[in-house]
């Protein structure tokens, strides 16, 4: 999945002195040698330990003492680069020189850095009653100290889940990282999803307490609550209790409740934190449509941040200050990477959008903040497109004229930059001050110089669209199993449709490229996760032997090195706001709901909403399989229940029978009604003339589902789903 995220260097970072390989004394007699892979440097104590997946958090360790130089040693340094236990510890993928080489650092170290350096600067700020309210760096801190406290006072367990669930907000940056720093896991929920899915996530994570933002989602929660033997505490944010229940807090309520428990003892549990374990899970789905939790370690999110920041240049406050809009998902790691991490690496001032940011408010935002870096899924620059667009059509003769001239000089003078010609002709100055300053100014953009694209696929229309008016928005390819980033482009170093090039540290391998040089794209690097939460199979599946992450997708490098992602080998549909969607379970709900139907395509890949392909069941040829015209007779019966007489595919097609089309659309609905978010509701559908076959092209040997075949095959009929600038209301079948 492609993903987009801002981030920037830190210019006093100075490349860590190379560790020696040390000698560690377990017995008079013995010596344990031990490498620099297997070496953590600790910074709160200045010690080097050396540290084992073997124990247990908190379990007493045994083996290497410490040594003659006074090196403090654990047990037996972890040998694998991924485990699926939640107390588990991995081998860090350390280089011998450069950023991959760096002294790994757990999260509180990194935001202690952070309150030191940048203490007195503006962190979070968030519009309430018409003012921005502000928290600066040391302020953030200490609401995370104290959000911590409140964690232990309620007893949250090491490696213990803390799920969130509300828009983006301080409180949710203070939730996420109070829960790191008492020891357990930050585990982000789609505001979107429903009871169920949220139930799924809170259990699989062994949730100690839940914190919501508001009555809606606490609804949701009150409804699973009894399906959680783990859950201790629902806290809610963002709007007063409606309701008084046992062990249900109001924020200000949940940080008062730490205020007794002892600094020394929050400090315990963060210095028994180590680099190579796991802070924060991140949710995602698989093909079977079963989350997978993402096991993301302190290294994972502290080295990441580090090195996609400084690939794209982020100033450090000091310079100057970077500003961002906050407004994507946080349960994704691209928005936490770059609203949480990255922003706490470079002293970044992070301001908080409205709710309802993306139907419409986002723009106002941007034009009131002017943020310096911006990140946008495609729909967010495709929905600006459109609207400039829509405000273009509507201006004088003399003003598209004028506009529709500077566009074109936009795009020759950027293409030809991209090409390495640093000439800028003089009717380039001219159409820059007369329109694409006006431009940028009016989408709040004017300030900003690194304009980013990910999560999903962008078409080369829009980019060029962009591009054209010298907003040059660039890709960024990745992953949340590689903590978000993998590949990016740069203002000097970019090219249509290609995901740039490699952070500094990471590596790409086209696993068995074909004959033009397409392969499974691979990553390895420090940012690569720890396994998949008790997922040892799907963990193996997708971490090598040799260690490297595969991806899935498909993809392959020109002469430069820039990365193309030429195709999927997953079957999950990833629409224009991002959404990763598994296909089958909906298309099995739909059979299941829908006797009649006998085979379901779910189509949507960068689309904006999903729509369903459907065949009918009938009888076929008994030598080649093609199938007939004839209904088969179980939806002869299916129909005469529903008062149609059609026997026949073509007589209910061609009079759009009201008795079927009304139960399909009745059986759709049904399934909406259990769809994890909207985002996975079908719009739209129709039904095709054919059923699928082995005799038409549409399914394999196996019967499996070819599904790109079938896509191109009715491709015309997916291009009308989508002829309509936007998503019916309601689920419909096409007309």
């Amino acid at each position: 999945m492609r993903w987009t995220m801002l981030c920037e260097s830190d210019a006093r970072m100075a490349l860590a002195e190379p560790v020696p390989t040390a000698y560690f004394t377990s017995d008079p007699q013995e010596n344990c040698e031990v490498s620099l892979d297997d070496v953590l440097l600790s910074s709160s104590t200045g010690a080097v330990e050396v540290h084992s997946t073997e124990t247990a958090a908190g379990a007493k360790t045994e083996g290497c003492q410490t040594d003659t130089l006074g090196f403090q040693a654990s047990s037996p340094p972890p040998s694998s680069v991924w485990t699926t236990r939640r107390d588990g510890e991995v081998r860090l993928r350390m280089d011998e020189q450069g950023i991959g080489s760096e002294a790994p650092k757990t999260v509180h170290e990194l935001f202690q850095e952070a309150a030191s350096k940048y203490g007195d600067y503006y962190a979070l700020a968030s519009k309430k009653g018409g003012q921005w309210i502000k928290l600066t760096y040391k302020m953030y801190y200490d609401e995370c100290w104290k959000a911590a406290k409140s964690f232990l006072k309620l007893g949250l367990e090491r490696f213990h889940g803390v799920c969130i669930l509300g828009f983006n907000s301080a409180e949710w940056f203070i939730a996420d990282i109070g829960a790191i720093l008492a020891g357990g896991f930050a585990v982000g929920i789609y505001t979107t999803n429903s009871p169920e899915a949220c139930c799924y996530v809170a259990e699989s994570c062994s949730a100690n307490v839940l914190v919501v933002e508001n009555h809606k989602q606490l609804q949701k929660i009150l409804e699973i609550q009894h399906k959680l033997p783990h859950l201790k505490a629902i806290v809610q944010y963002g709007e007063e209790l409606k309701e008084k229940r046992p062990n249900l807090y109001s924020w200000s309520e949940f940080m008062a409740l730490g205020k007794d428990v002892p600094d020394t003892q929050l400090r315990a549990v963060v210095e028994s934190q180590k680099p190579n374990q796991c802070c924060t899970l991140i949710y995602t789905s698989g093909t079977t449509g079963q989350p997978k939790g993402v096991m993301l370690s302190h290294d994972n999110l502290t080295w990441t941040a580090a090195a996609a920041g400084r690939f794209i240049m982020l100033k450090d406050a000091k310079e100057k200050q970077e500003l961002v809009v906050s407004y994507l998902p946080l349960s994704h790691i691209a928005a936490q990477m770059s609203d949480i991490w990255s922003a706490m690496t470079f002293g970044v001032q992070v301001f908080f959008a409205q709710p309802d940011a993306l139907k419409g408010t986002l723009v106002d935002t941007l034009r009131e903040v002017r943020p310096t870096a911006f990140l946008g899924v495609p729909r967010v620059w495709e929905k600006m497109e459109e609207k400039m667009k829509s405000i273009g059509a509507k201006s004088s003769t003399l003003r598209r004229k004028v506009a529709s001239w500077a566009k074109g000089v936009g795009l020759q003078t950027n293409l030809k930059r991209m090409n390495g010609y640093s000439e800028v002709p003089m009717n380039f100055h001219l159409a820059r001050h007369l329109v694409y300053k006006k431009v940028r100014k009016a989408i709040g953009l004017d300030r900003c110089t690194k304009c980013y694209t990910g999560a999903a696929p962008i078409t080369r229309e829009t980019l060029e669209f962009f591009l054209s008016l010298n907003i040059p928005v660039l890709e960024l390819y990745g992953m949340s199993e590689c903590s978000g980033p993998h590949t990016i482009s740069l203002p000097h170093a970019f090219k249509l449709t290609s995901c740039g090039k490699a952070l500094t540290g990471c590596q790409t391998l086209i696993h068995k490229p074909d004959g033009d040089g397409n392969g499974e794209i691979c990553f390895s690097g420090r940012h690569i996760f720890m396994g998949y939460l008790n997922m040892e199979e799907k963990t193996k599946e997708a971490i090598d032997e040799d260690g490297w992450l595969h991806s899935g997708d498909l993809g392959k490098h020109d002469k430069d090195g820039f990365l193309y992602i030429t195709g999927r080998i997953k079957e999950l549909i990833i629409t224009a706001g991002g959404e990763n969607i598994p296909p089958i379970p909906i298309e099995d709900a739909v059979k299941d709901a829908l006797p009649l139907i006998s085979n379901a395509m779910l189509v949507g890949d960068k689309e904006k909403f999903l729509a369903m392909l459907l065949t009918l069941k009938c009888k076929s040829d008994g030598e080649t399989g093609e199938p007939l015209d004839d209904l088969a007779p179980e939806a002869v019966e299916y129909c005469q229940k529903l008062g149609s007489k059609a026997t026949k595919v073509s007589e209910i097609i061609s009079s759009k029978d009201k008795a079927v089309y009304a139960a399909i659309q009745k059986g759709i609905a049904a399934v909406n009604e259990g769809a994890v978010s909207n985002a996975q509701k079908v719009q739209k559908w129709v039904l095709l003339e054919k059923d699928f076959s082995i005799f038409g092209g549409e399914l394999g040997p196996t019967m499996k589902l070819k599904r790109p075949a079938v896509a191109q095959k009715y491709k015309a009929q997916i291009a009308q789903f989508y002829a309509e600038v936007d998503a019916p209301s309601a689920t419909a079948p096409r007309q």
